[in-house]
């Protein structure tokens, strides 16, 4: 007997209220750009929209990253390395995302800019506080951060200080050093255990990918503060930030800023 129409499950033709835009929030994520130029300046919604992009994405890679972290430490049923390497695969693409996506915003000339500029102060690409829990989660702990903020609010500054507080990508990484029997106490060691996997990968294959896919994403974190330096640059010249910093020359200050030093150094002595 044939199967009746009734007992097919037809996407969107059942009568549920889920629908395409309200899955996605969609009339509260189309009304969250708000101008603050008046007269509105056209390129005033591309600079808004590229930033909430950015946290957008942002939100996203910690998402990736804490769970490649919690996925390579090594508990009593082993650690999911083949999952840590699956996460922080998609982590690079999207960082190669965020730095195409300068491109975007440098479609806005100086003059452009400078129709709204002034409206932004004292507000800054400083205190973007998912941005700095992705450093302070990928290795780069700074506790003067939190001093220095004065408008945190309670919850970003929770945030800030679980972040910390709890291990990072790095940390999780000397776990897997030492769950395959590798030393990692001093930088000495761990030197050595990096060394002796990059000169064994046959018998190390997971510490060899895994230290690979950690100095790509700090190349790539490197690679998007490069590319944010210029397009500032380009942009307001050596005008100091919107939140009272010293613009771009601070920025060109954090471009050699490396999440895993010692990988680096491991090229020199391979």
């Amino acid at each position: 007997m044939p199967e009746s129409r009734e007992s097919f499950v037809s996407f969107g033709e059942q009568g549920a209220q889920l629908t395409y835009g309200s899955y996605l929030r969609l009339p509260q994520l189309l009304d969250a750009q708000h101008l603050e130029s008046d007269p509105p300046a056209h390129d005033e919604l591309l600079f808004i929209t590229i930033h909430q992009v950015y946290e957008l994405w942002f939100k996203q890679l910690l998402h990736e990253v804490e769970a490649a972290r919690d996925a390579m430490v090594v508990g009593p049923a082993g650690g999911r390395l083949w999952w840590a390497q699956h996460l922080l695969a998609r982590v690079h693409v999207i960082e190669r995302l965020l730095v195409s996506q300068v491109d975007v915003l440098e479609t806005m000339t100086p003059q452009d800019f400078l129709e709204f500029r002034q409206r932004l102060a004292p507000a800054s690409g400083f205190q973007s506080v998912q941005f700095r829990e992705l450093e302070f989660l990928s290795g780069a702990q700074d506790p003067a951060y939190v001093e220095r903020f004065r408008g945190l609010t309670a919850d970003e500054r929770t945030r800030l200080e679980r972040r910390l507080s709890e291990p990072t990508l790095w940390d999780a990484f000397l776990g897997v050093l030492r769950g395959h029997g590798l030393a990692a106490g001093s930088e000495e060691e761990v030197a050595d255990s990096v060394r002796t996997a990059a000169r064994d990968r046959s018998a190390f294959p997971e510490v060899w990918a895994l230290a690979e896919a950690l100095l790509q994403h700090d190349e790539l974190a490197a690679a998007w503060r490069a590319r944010h330096v210029v397009m500032v640059e380009r942009m307001i010249g050596a005008k100091s930030g919107t939140g009272g910093s010293s613009g771009a020359s601070y920025l060109r200050s954090r471009v050699p800023l490396q999440y895993y030093p010692l990988l680096w150094e491991l090229r020199s002595t391979l």
